[in-house]
């Protein structure tokens, strides 16, 4: 996580100090101004608020010791959305309390104020209704467990409903025996969550929670365009149920690593990229659908079923072809854990 401190007082500075040493950050990552930068080894600003829309958006996480009044001020004209803001914290100088006060959920502002209080004996101070009643977050629990949520106004609703009565929940994966405040097992209802990597609609209204596990192997032309493989995987993916949203990465052989469509396609759905050799795909054991083409071209009978399974675990999908696109998916071993 991309972290900037902002200080603005002299016990501002030393807190600031201190807590650059507890989070394992550097002191170049706190901005204030030149007093403060010159004796402790900030970075100078002559007006940190001046150069507040570049450090707002060039950062995962912004920290400010000072009133809340002062951060607010600060960042009011950038923000935007709740998916995509950075976690923005106050702490107040003598560090006494620790306060989420933006992207408390998604953007991990309220874990990151428990891990302060923690080191530090402040107090979190964490308004978001769900954390006040004790409740499962939906939000919260998705970014802690590497999920994508399906829908933010589904994920709102469902936070607002929880506060009232308990949620029904349904997993593809094994649920323990012990479910969190507000869940209760179901599979119908006018609203519910659902955890997986198909795409299953159980509620009249479903939240889905869909895990990022799934590695896409891939094999393609030589200057296959980009627009192609995004047809071909998402086609693919559709028509086995899988939602596209759980592609981690994706996985082909090192020939491919220089193809802009391959690059792009997976800049564009944010995956991973992962290229193995020749000898790397050849040494995976398991029943492929080998190509005699394929192995006379590139030295291995089957590119997309071999990387997939070197790169991601288990295959789920076997090799498919889709406009000269060869589509395979494999997935990794995931639980659900609260």
């Amino acid at each position: 996580m991309k972290t900037a401190l902002f200080c603005y007082s002299d016990a501002g500075a030393a807190l600031a100090k201190r807590l650059c040493g507890l989070l394992g950050e550097d002191v170049s990552c706190v901005h204030s101004i030149s007093k403060y930068a010159s004796e402790y080894g900030f970075t100078a600003h002559e007006s940190v608020c001046g150069d507040m829309e570049k450090l707002f958006y060039g950062n995962d996480a912004l920290i400010f010791i000072c009133a809340c009044g002062i951060a607010v001020r600060n960042i009011a004209p950038y923000v935007k959305s709740k998916t995509t803001d950075p976690a923005v914290i106050v702490i107040d100088d003598r560090g006494r309390f620790v306060i989420p006060l933006l992207s408390g959920h998604i953007g991990g502002a309220n874990a990151l104020a428990e891990k302060i209080a923690e080191l530090t004996g402040a107090l979190a101070v964490v308004t978001t209704a769900t954390n006040g009643a004790g409740k499962f977050s939906c939000d919260s629990w998705a970014v802690t467990h590497g999920c994508v949520l399906s829908s933010m106004k589904t994920a709102k609703d469902v936070s607002a409903q929880i506060l009232r009565e308990d949620i029904p929940v349904s997993s593809e994966f094994a649920l323990p025996e012990s479910l969190p405040s507000g869940l209760v097992r179901g599979e119908d209802g006018k609203l519910g969550i659902f955890i997986g990597i198909r795409i299953k609609e159980p509620f009249a209204s479903t939240l889905r929670l869909v895990p990022r596990i799934v590695t896409v192997g891939i094999g393609c032309r030589r200057g296959a365009l980009k627009e192609d493989i995004m047809k071909a995987v998402s086609s693919v993916a559709e028509n086995s149920g899988i939602d596209i949203r759980s592609v981690k990465r994706i996985a082909s052989i090192d020939v491919k690593k220089n193809e802009e469509g391959l690059l792009s396609f997976a800049d564009a759905i944010g995956a991973e990229k992962v290229f193995f050799t020749a000898e790397e795909l050849n040494s995976v054991t398991g029943d492929f659908s080998e190509s005699e083409f394929v192995r006379n071209t590139v030295g291995t009978g089957c590119v997309c079923e071999r990387a997939a399974v070197l790169a991601g675990g288990t295959l789920i999908l076997k090799k498919t072809i889709e406009n000269s696109v060869t589509v395979a998916m494999a997935a990794e071993d995931w639980r659900v854990e609260f």
